[in-house]
């Protein structure tokens, strides 16, 4: 009351004197537009699906499959957490986990191994030094990886890391084994069993598009390899350190985007640090380690997955009241390098007969893995499994034998096994194409005899491209046959440096060459090519050229540096006495579901009359018409062949791995003589079906009319698809033909191109025009791949080859152009030119 006393003789005395009152104090009002603006998106992205349900008049059930697909994220979210949590529980009390009761599946390595030695001095010293090996990391982030990211692309402009943070809990090594045998003695090879749980949080943003997103806790478990070469008489002692991963670590990622999963993550890492991919870090001069930079591999092995018996029938029907058979294939591994059979349907005791080779780097610690499944239209039945150590087929050389899955009932796999070394000697190069049965017409097609290894450079003064102000983004095409590979691309440069590796598996080097073009990837043109024959590498010192290409189609002085190297593949016989038996084993590891393996050893029995003591060169198995080869080694269906009994039990391995059946489509054997494609082989056998006896015209796959040429002014290869006749029926109603196509030896998805389907008839009209862009001498030296192809509806097994042709475009009147009818073939192994 008093203070309103007061008050009231002064507001008198300036009504009196006729002073305005000052006006109270206004309210000011903080108003967040940002965060405003984001709860507005948020609730229009919200309210806009259920919008769009009723403006289309659309079901019910798709609001039922969008909250069932919400309650399986959080679900997923909420496992993931739960692992991470258990994951941490077990670091930070791992004593009182012990006493607990832990399965001995998840005890670390050197509890079951006497070679593999704990490192908790290691651990120790690293958890010491965590916060600043933290510090290391956000710097790393902030002022190499963000610069790098923000200068790849305008759109990136504003990209940033907002919080970069490892963690507390530091990397674990469980265990570490040193290798004291079949090592050189200018190395020293460890294995590091390696386990990181972190609690860690990594964001990021593009604050012009308003996106966020990041990484939220992060287990890795895997063993990582550690080489130490070559040992010098000097400090430091070792010349250089490299690090890779044997095979794709076990990862479970939280991530803060939709979208993005655990697999493209493990996929960029398997690029930069999975075998053959590894880090090299130089500890003393470029000189010493250029060998490091240039790996050739200990050996390659040479796999014959030849077939199966009494495997387990997954198809029932009526409920299991009634068992069916399956629809068995095989996933092979080494190391980074997965093949995948061909499916062959309703069979318990399958033949495939199919060939593949495997670069091994180091052998030492590497296995074969082999996982047969059943096809399924949902999720494939698991079939048995099989693991083999690769020095022991080293030690052999040949093997040819019959194994015994592991973690089924029943169920037996025949594998022929050949150990190839490489040689940098010219002299035996006939003797291993007459082993191979390398066939003059076809230098592109079967088993290989050599490896060639190529070690890409730098190039120096590439020209602008297309734009003479701007500096390309220059990339290296390279080429052998119908094999093909890409570089990485270097942005904004004409001295580009790569620094990469790549190898090529070589039929006959006496007929191929070696094809190389620099492009520019944002203009998609030409910066200059090369072409290397292969003969010239056989009468070369050591069969390798090391030097600076001159680039032709470029400018005055634009050059190419590269390393290539030639290895022929042979199988060197082993003398060995009539009552020889070898000691091969099978390495059958149990893997508990987190993915951590026992292995347990035992010997094989060997197949009588085909074990260790043959050496008897390789004899290429005919698909479908060598019969008695393969006979010869099968036993009879009704005889049991000596087999390993095994006492382990294992768990998939690869099924831990999610890219086995990323693609689900088989990987062609290496060689359509030996091993066709599936397609291929059901269309032959079509073919025979339509035969039955009778003789067939010239035809009798049908024709395809393609007119092709190239134009000058734009610099592409035309392709107008006309139409085909007289197609093979590939059901009762006919065919549902299209025409697929691709630019040989680019077999990437971009380069493909397709007709639209023409529904059962069989002889189709498309009339369709396509365009490659490659200039005139490049493509000169391409190859025209046409398919045509039965389309089939949704989830429908009528899908097939209705017929292939491969035309060669090395023709002077490519320009001018032509118009033609193509004999379809069932794999086009023949070249058509113009007529």
């Amino acid at each position: 009351m008093s203070g309103v006393g007061e008050q009231g003789p002064e507001a008198g005395a300036r009504r009196a004197a006729g002073r305005p009152e000052p006006e109270p104090p206004g309210v000011t009002l903080s108003v967040d537009v940002p965060g405003l603006i984001a709860q507005l998106a948020r609730s229009f992205a919200l309210l806009l699906p259920v919008y769009a349900l009723g403006y289309l008049g659309l079901s019910f059930s798709w609001v039922l499959l969008a909250l069932g697909l919400l309650a399986w994220c959080r679900r997923s979210r909420g496992l993931k957490a739960s692992r991470l949590c258990r994951a941490l529980a077990l670091l930070e009390d791992e004593e009182r986990a012990v006493r607990l009761g832990v399965r001995a599946c998840d005890l670390p390595a050197w509890v079951h191994f006497p070679d593999t030695e704990r490192a908790e001095w290691l651990n120790k010293t690293v958890k010491h030094m965590w916060p600043f090996i933290c510090q290391f990391i956000e710097k790393l982030f902030r002022e190499t990886i963000e610069p790098a990211v923000r200068g790849a692309n305008t759109h990136l402009s504003t990209f940033s890391f907002t919080k970069v943070d490892m963690g507390h809990q530091p990397l674990r090594v469980n265990g570490v084994k040193v290798y004291t045998e079949n090592v050189d003695k200018r190395q020293i090879i460890l294995d590091l069993q390696i386990s990181f749980v972190g609690n860690c949080e990594i964001d990021l943003e593009i604050k012009r598009y308003f996106c966020r997103a990041g990484v939220k806790s992060i287990q890795i478990h895997g063993t990582m390899r550690v080489i130490l070469e070559p040992l010098i008489g000097d400090m430091p002692l070792v010349g250089a350190l490299s690090i890779f991963f044997l095979r794709k670590p076990l990862m479970d990622i939280w991530i803060k985007i939709l979208g993005l999963s655990d697999t493209i993550i493990l996929d960029i890492i398997s690029n930069y640090l999975v075998l053959p991919n590894r880090i090299t870090v130089p500890l003393v001069s470029e000189v010493q380690i250029a060998q490091l930079r240039f790996p050739i591999p200990k050996g390659v092995l040479r796999i014959h997955f030849i077939e199966a018996q009494d495997l387990q029938g997954k198809d029932t029907y009526l409920k299991g009241l009634v068992k069916g058979k399956s629809d068995p294939y095989g996933i092979i591994r080494v190391g980074n390098q997965i093949f995948q059979s061909k499916v062959i349907k309703e069979n318990l005791s399958p033949k495939w007969n199919e060939v593949y080779e495997a670069l091994v780097y180091e052998h030492p610690g590497q296995e074969l893995e082999i996982e047969l499944f059943d096809e399924d239209p949902d999720k494939d039945d698991f079939l048995g499994s099989l693991m083999i150590d690769l020095i022991e087929v080293e030690k052999e050389r040949l093997l040819d034998e019959w194994f015994t899955l592991d973690e089924v009932a029943k169920g037996k796999l025949h594998l022929k096994l050949e150990w190839l070394t490489l040689m940098p000697d010219a002299s035996n190069l006939d003797k291993v194409l007459a082993d191979i049965r390398a066939d003059k017409d076809q230098a592109n097609d079967g088993l290989s005899s050599a490896l060639l290894i190529l070690y890409l450079d730098s190039a120096r003064n590439l020209p602008s491209g297309r734009k003479m102000n701007s500096n390309p983004n220059p990339l290296v095409q390279m080429s052998v046959g119908h094999k093909a590979q890409e570089s990485k691309i270097r942005y904004k440069t004409v001295e580009p440096v790569w620094e990469e590796n790549f190898t090529f598996f070589i039929h006959n080097p006496k007929r191929q060459d070696l094809e190389i073009e620099v492009k520019d990837e944002q203009h998609q043109c030409s910066l200059g090519s090369l072409r290397v024959p292969l003969s010239q590498l056989l009468t070369s010192d050591d069969m390798t050229i090391n030097q600076r290409f001159q680039l032709s189609n470029s400018g005055p002085n634009s050059t190419l540096k590269m390393k290539i190297a030639l290895r022929l593949l042979h199988l060197e016989k082993q003398l060995r006495p009539p009552d020889y038996q070898h000691s091969a084993q099978v390495k059958r590891p149990s893997v508990s579901k987190e993915g951590r393996k026992i292995p347990v050893k035992s010997q094989v029995s060997a197949l009588p009359g085909t074990g260790g003591s043959s050496t008897a060169p390789s004899t290429p198995i005919i698909g479908g018409s060598d019969k008695a080869a393969t006979e010869e080694n099968a036993p009879p269906a009704e005889a049991s062949p000596p087999v390993h009994r095994d006492l382990g039990r294992s768990s998939s391995s690869l099924l831990a791995s999610p890219s086995h059946i990323a693609a689900k489509e088989p990987t062609p054997s290496i060689a359509s003589d030996i091993s066709l494609p599936i397609a291929t082989q059901e269309l032959r056998q079509r073919l025979r079906q339509l035969e039955n006896g009778t003789t067939l015209g010239q035809s009798p796959l049908g024709q395809i009319q393609l007119t092709i040429r190239h134009s000058s002014q734009r610099n592409k290869l035309i392709v107008v698809v006309h139409s085909c006749r007289n197609l093979i029926a590939f059901s009762e109603d006919g065919s549902d033909p299209y025409v697929r196509m691709y630019l040989l030896p680019d077999k990437r998805r971009s380069g493909r191109r397709k007709t639209h389907v023409s529904k059962k008839t069989l002889n189709p009209v498309f009339d369709q025009s396509f365009d490659f862009s490659v200039s005139l001498p490049e493509v000169q030296r391409r190859t025209l791949d046409v398919a045509v192809k039965n389309s089939g509806g949704f989830l429908s097994k009528d899908k097939g080859l209705l017929g292939k042709v491969l035309v060669a475009l090395a023709s002077e009147e490519l320009s001018k152009g032509w118009t033609q009818w193509y004999d379809l073939t069932e794999d086009g192994t023949r070249p058509q030119m113009m007529t």
